[in-house]
């Protein structure tokens, strides 16, 4: 069953590859994404048993991220189908069939106990998300794509170092050579303690790096400016997210050592670190999307920065790893539909959204608020979670700097959108023949709608899910 559960989207895949005609194409994105979500969630509730070599398990963790994911994908699927019409102009093949693998490049990693096999489903992502990237196939996306895949391939391969270090280490201490999590975890007190901490250093560059933390970020704002829309929001809420959850996993052995606070502030120095840069170049940012780019390091910062402050804050992590995922598919799509109406990412030409485009406008405003950390939006709650367990666990000096960079990113992204969504179209402004539709419209709604949900109303069973998922990283020591 479970791996029938991440084939799917590869026989999704196949038959997009096959299908010629590129306006029937795109509908094979929701015709296999909404049957993954349906599986995705009789598998939280129903969870199978784990492979009998234990490689293959779908624990909280792998369920939250499974969840944020698959749903995130299902509602660009299903947006996909509308925007790709207007963009008759190229070939879609690469794009849905690359879109389908990334899907069960991610889906494996969430299932994947043993970190051999995560490493190998993370590697995947990273090169299926390449064409996806470069699909507008100009100087300026190749160029993009290029150091996407240098700097992620150079870091993915320093995680891969650094699992040969871990299990080196079980080697030295004449333990059985494993990379199965649960093993590593039971055995983390006794492995060599020179290489399970070079290890450690080498695994948090290399998923970092992935994540996007700063200084390892650089990819970020290229990659995510010259992708389409449609992909910025599965890089921003689907592939960082994966990324989130590898390094979870090394936490999860880091906490069972004596090294637990030495990681934890390594990781509560790189999370300050991350928002400090996005607040530097947040501020005035002429291109739209690098400016999500920006404030996509930024949330990956407060991640890091509640895994370092760990205890209550983590609850808080994880839900801010969903609320996250979702609000930037919001701004994603929506800017996607703003750059196909002004033909242009340049804030110095995209004006008066509202009076063009809008439900866009509108959706992008609302996603600002809530980004931003605005009530009564989830990413309120999450932040709120971890900066109140900053000062309750005496963490001051974190959650007055968690704050200040707050309020700075709040001010440098509100003097950019702004103006954009409020002004006036300009009068030299291209003509372009896009228009709001239902189509990329009600895709939007449904992702706002979650994000407005999570702030005002946490369902039991997620609750539930949340602090089983915190536990296994130690949310309540």
């Amino acid at each position: 069953m479970m791996w029938l559960f991440v084939t799917l989207p590869l026989l999704g895949a196949l038959i997009a590859w096959l299908i010629p005609d590129n306006r029937l194409r795109p509908l094979v994105l929701p015709v296999f994404a909404l049957p993954h979500l349906a599986m995705t969630i009789r598998m939280v509730a129903d969870t199978p048993p784990a492979s009998p070599d234990g490689w293959i398990l779908l624990d909280p963790l792998g369920k939250l991220v499974l969840i944020s994911v698959s749903s995130l994908f299902a509602v660009c699927a299903v947006y996909a189908v509308g925007y790709l019409r207007f963009r008759r102009e190229r070939s879609n093949r690469i794009l849905c069939v690359a879109l389908l693998v990334c899907l069960s490049a991610m889906t494996l990693e969430t299932v994947a106990q043993n970190l051999g096999l995560l490493w190998v489903a993370l590697e995947t992502t990273s090169v299926a998300m390449a064409p996806l990237v470069y699909f507008n196939r100009n100087a300026r996306s190749i160029e993009a794509t290029w150091k996407y895949l240098l700097i992620c391939s150079v870091g993915i391969a320093i995680a891969l170092f650094g699992l040969f270090f871990l299990a080196y280490s079980t080697i030295v201490a004449k333990q059985d050579v494993t990379l199965l999590l649960s093993s590593l975890i039971e055995d983390a007190p006794r492995l060599h303690a020179g290489w399970r901490h070079t290890a450690f250093i080498f695994l948090l560059v290399g998923f970092g790096s992935k994540m996007g933390l700063a200084p390892l970020h650089t990819w970020k704002p290229d990659a995510y400016g010259e992708a389409p829309g449609l992909v910025g929001a599965l890089l921003a809420g689907g592939l960082v997210n994966c990324a989130f959850l590898a390094l979870l996993r090394v936490y999860q052995i880091a906490m069972a050592t004596s090294e637990a606070a030495s990681f934890q502030g390594v990781l509560l120095a790189m999370g300050l670190i991350s928002m400090a840069f996005a607040a530097v170049f947040m501020a005035r940012q002429s291109d739209l999307k690098r400016m999500l780019a920006y404030s996509s390091v930024e949330h990956m910062g407060i991640l890091a920065l509640a895994l370092g402050i760990g205890k209550g804050a983590l609850f808080g992590a994880l839900l801010h790893m969903i609320n996250n995922g979702l609000t930037k598919g919001v701004l994603f799509l929506s800017s996607g539909n703003i750059h196909r109406a002004y033909a242009s990412k340049s804030t110095e030409f995209i004006r008066g959204v509202l009076r063009r485009t809008p439900w866009s406008g509108a959706l992008f405003l609302a996603a600002f608020l809530a980004i931003t950390g605005s009530p009564p939006f989830g990413p309120f709650i999450s932040e709120f979670t971890i900066v109140s367990n900053a000062f309750v666990q005496g963490d001051n000096w974190a959650g007055g700097l968690f704050l200040l960079f707050l309020l700075v990113i709040f001010i440098g992204m509100a003097s950019t959108v702004l103006p954009v969504v409020l002004g006036t179209v300009p009068a030299d402004a291209e003509a372009t023949d896009y228009r709001d539709t239902s189509a990329t419209v009600l895709p939007l709604l449904v992702l706002m709608g979650a994000v407005l949900m999570l702030g005002v109303w946490l369902p039991l069973p997620l609750q539930t899910l949340l602090h089983d998922a915190a536990a296994l990283l130690g949310g309540n020591r």
